[in-house]
Order: C-alpha cells, then sequence, then structure tokens
C-alpha cells in the first residue's frame, strides 16, 4: 500500500460536501470543544452566461450557516458568504444559486438524506402546505 502525504486542504475535502471546493475558498476552520465552525467566501467567478467587465463584485450577502455531518462528536457549522455582483450599466445585482441545503432546512442535502433515511424524517424541515 503507498502512502499518499496529505494536506490540511485534501483533508477538508476527504470531509466536507464537494460543492465547497468547487465554489467557495476555504478561509479559516475553528475548532472548539463541541463544535467544528468552517467558514468559507465564493471564489470571484462570475455566473455562467455572464460578461466580464459588465459586472463589479459588489462584496458578499449576510453568510448562510449550514450544518453538516459532525465529526468526532463535534457539530460541524459551515459559514458560506455568497458573492453578488452589479451590472454596471443597469445597477441590477446577480448571484449564483447553490443548492448547499436541504428545501427547509440549514442542513446540507447530504446529512439531510441521512437523517431521513435513520429517522424517517428531517428534523426541524419546514413542512409544506
Amino acid at each position: 500500500m503507498d502512502k499518499k502525504k496529505v494536506s490540511y486542504e485534501d483533508l477538508l475535502r476527504l470531509i466536507l460536501p464537494e460543492e465547497i471546493f468547487d465554489f467557495f475558498e476555504v478561509l479559516k476552520v475553528d475548532v472548539y470543544e463541541k463544535e467544528i465552525h468552517l467558514f468559507v467566501d465564493e471564489k470571484n467567478v462570475l455566473p455562467e452566461g455572464l460578461k466580464k467587465g459588465e459586472y463589479q463584485s459588489k462584496g458578499f450577502y449576510p453568510e448562510s450557516i449550514i450544518q453538516d455531518y459532525p465529526l468526532r462528536d463535534k457539530a460541524v457549522f459551515i459559514h458560506a458568504r455568497r458573492r453578488k455582483w452589479q451590472n454596471v450599466s443597469t445597477s441590477e445585482i446577480v448571484s449564483n444559486s447553490f443548492n448547499l441545503t436541504e428545501k427547509g432546512t440549514r442542513y446540507s442535502p447530504e446529512f439531510a438524506s441521512f437523517l431521513k433515511g435513520i429517522l424517517g424524517f428531517v428534523p426541524n424541515q419546514q413542512q409544506e402546505s
């Protein structure tokens, strides 16, 4: 068996949702006694179909907090900030859209699916009328 040198980011890629690394930059990870908090910002990549030069980055929306699988008995929370861009001629604000949470929850889709398989339902999920 070959031993592979694994970086900090490689390890995070093994345990966190894949989409995080496709679209976000990891800023920091805070580890507490019972919680892990991962802070990420969306990469500065315009939504598909928009032309560079017609839009300028206008910062971030307020962060969303997503709960993911616990690790070593620690709750995992991903603090994600999505970018917004403004059209320079119309002032229209646009952003990418991601499916980072299960509808009606603050759980990652993978974690929500796991909970539903174990419990038969997703805790704290808002019911549709």
